[in-house]
């Protein structure tokens, strides 16, 4: 039996995320789409750009992430003291 295929979305990522990776599949989409080579070069410009915007906003998420956590663990031992 397999496991089901949930997409679940992970604690260290913020709403503006997936709607950012979204916005990539699509344009990954259209590449495959276009037939002449300059339509397919000014999309594949535009997907890489779309590529990186996706991982510095992960990477500001994932930073954010961890900084909360930090945060919580100092109360909790702040408190236990």
């Amino acid at each position: 039996m397999l496991h089901s295929n949930n997409h679940r979305q992970k604690k260290c990522i913020l709403t503006e995320t997936p709607i950012n990776i979204q916005e990539r599949k699509n344009k990954k989409t259209a590449i495959d789409y276009k037939r002449t080579r300059t339509e397919n070069v000014k999309v594949q410009a535009k997907n890489t750009e779309a590529n990186e915007q996706v991982k510095k906003s992960i990477r500001a998420d994932k930073q954010k992430y961890m900084e909360e956590l930090e945060t919580t663990t100092e109360k909790l031992q702040k408190e236990e003291i």
